[in-house]
């Protein structure tokens, strides 16, 4: 038996976070993310964790994304001193983001205190300093992917490619030593899309009992990529035909690194002129610098282009504009230009900024290519807001405002269930990471295409999953040993129609690399069921 008590990301598609407890009294958790959005939802950040972050031994990471990492420097600062398992490029950049984070939180509280001093109000507190940051890096573990990882009572663990962003995993967890109280859990993470610019598909998963899946589009499909990038072209065309510049508020993670591939493939082909691009955001400049170094987490089609010697994330006229002065300079030139500046919802950063000096002019085109939370700055505006607050100060929206989803580094409601097709168990699915209306969409749409069983958990709801084997009775060793060949001969028979299926699969679909790869992880899994019959 396992509980799983959800903390986050349940519900609302911030905080994600999960604490897993083994009858042995183990425990671990799955993230440790950040509400974000307004302020009232920010401020479950500060609740008490429900448990001794003491107790917890470790820590596995999906990815870096600040809602799955953004609360771990608070982790530790409470007591935790457990190893913080992720895939290489996921701690080199949460070891980024957590810093620019705790940086932010001391200057929120900063702002904070000088409010409440006037009011006569005692001092704000961060809700972790640069110091915690820094403390938390020295726990980093980082694994490879498809590797084993023992640890607990027996338990084992499993990090798969996730799509998504560099380094992002899915986790496989294996509990339990005997048919009778074997268990298999898969968390999705945040699912990725195929065919996504920069980095490879996710993996397909063939087994769980028990998966806890994202709904980030639960309810949706996304535009197709060559139509969102002919947008993105139009949106750029038309602030260079009225001499304005185009404000693209983007995550410092992914999606910078794909705008600067699209951008240079335009420049390459010549269907924009060399105006300056600005990439005004500190965090995203070093994440590019962290993608530059992990070219070994490329997908075929770009390593392809690096080794004709095309740096795909570098274009003329890319600017990195690091400090403050270099990025207040680019609203007092004239002429059009493409910036990049963080946030991506709208809600903090540079970005900030580019609005309140463009957002109110005709002619200003302002793309949208990322997800915004309700109660954002930039749901606001997707929602056909006429003005927002900016720095306390009503600002019109007058600019064309480019809603381009085909961008998102999200897998949308079809590849959701597409993914889904390869289990060839009926895991027990519950929905997380979407908000509530769309997790339920999200259910529905299982139920009626799989059959299986689907449940939406909410924040606070502690799950317990048990064994979905019955225990067997008592045999005699010779029956045992029987029937312990015919599941031999039973996986090996397996193993026989998935050399079959694979070799048709790849007549159609060509090369022998693709093929060799889906043999090696099909068969990984398949070894890995016979290791656990100990035959």
């Amino acid at each position: 038996m396992v509980k799983i008590h959800c903390l986050g990301g349940v519900g609302t598609v911030t905080g994600s976070c999960f604490l897993v407890e083994t009858l042995g009294g183990s425990k671990f958790l799955v993230d440790c993310g950040m509400f974000q959005g307004p302020r009232q939802i920010e401020e479950l950040n500060r609740l008490p964790w429900g448990f001794d972050p003491g107790s917890v031994e470790r820590l596995f990471l999906t990815h870096a994304h600040i809602d799955h990492s953004g609360r771990i420097p608070k982790l530790v600062r409470d007591g935790f001193k457990g190893p913080i398992i992720a895939s290489k490029p996921t701690l080199e950049l949460c070891e980024i983001m957590l810093l620019d984070s705790a940086h932010l939180q001391e200057m929120d509280a900063l702002w904070r205190t000088k409010k409440n001093k006037r009011q006569g109000k005692a001092p704000a507190e961060p809700l972790y300093t640069q110091e915690d940051a820094l403390r938390s890096t020295k726990l980093f573990s980082p694994h490879e992917k498809d590797q084993i990882i023992t640890f607990g009572d027996g338990s084992k663990a499993r990090l798969r490619r996730a799509g998504h962003i560099l380094g992002a995993t899915i986790l496989e967890i294996w509990f339990g030593t005997t048919i009778e109280d074997k268990i298999k859990i898969v968390f999705s993470g945040d699912l990725g899309r195929r065919d996504q610019l920069l980095i490879e598909d996710p993996a397909e998963i063939f087994d769980a009992d028990y998966l806890f899946l994202e709904s980030t589009y639960g309810n949706r499909d996304h535009k197709g990529f060559e139509e969102s990038k002919q947008e993105l072209l139009e949106a750029i065309q038309y602030a260079i035909g009225n001499r304005e510049k185009v404000l693209i508020p983007a995550f410092a993670v992914e999606r910078t690194q794909e705008l600067l591939y699209i951008l240079s493939e335009f420049k390459r082909k010549k269907e924009i002129p060399d105006i300056p691009v600005y990439l005004d955001s500190p965090l995203a400049i070093k994440a590019t610098e962290i993608f530059r170094k992990n070219k070994a987490f490329y997908d075929k089609e770009t390593m392809a282009m690096v080794e004709r010697g095309i740096d795909p994330l570098d274009m003329p006229n890319l600017h990195f504009t690091v400090s403050t002065k270099e990025s207040m300079e680019i609203n007092e030139s004239p002429g059009p230009a493409i910036v990049i500046a963080g946030n991506g919802m709208c809600t903090g950063g540079r970005i900030r900024h580019h609005l309140k000096h463009n957002l109110w002019k005709r002619g200003v085109s302002l793309v949208i290519v990322g997800y915004q939370a309700k109660g954002t700055t930039g749901r606001e505006i997707v929602d056909g807001a006429k003005y927002v607050r900016i720095f306390g100060e009503k600002v019109a929206v007058a600019a064309r405002v480019f809603t381009i989803g085909g961008f998102s580094a999200h897998a949308g409601q079809k590849e959701i269930l597409d993914w889904i097709t390869h289990f060839e168990s009926r895991p027990t699915i519950y929905i997380t990471h979407g908000e509530q209306e769309v997790s339920e969409v999200l259910k529905a749409k299982i139920e009626e295409t799989f059959g299986l069983q689907v449940f939406v958990p909410k924040l606070g709801d502690k799950l317990i999953l048990k064994p979905r084997a019955k225990a067997p009775e008592i045999e005699a060793p010779k029956e045992r040993l029987r029937d312990s060949r015919a599941a031999l001969l039973n996986i090996l028979l397996d193993m026989e129609k998935e050399i079959h299926r694979l070799r048709k699969t790849a007549e159609s679909k060509g090369p022998s690399e693709e093929f060799s790869e889906e043999v090696l992880d099909r068969f990984g899994y398949l070894l890995e069921e016979l290791k656990e019959m100990g035959l």
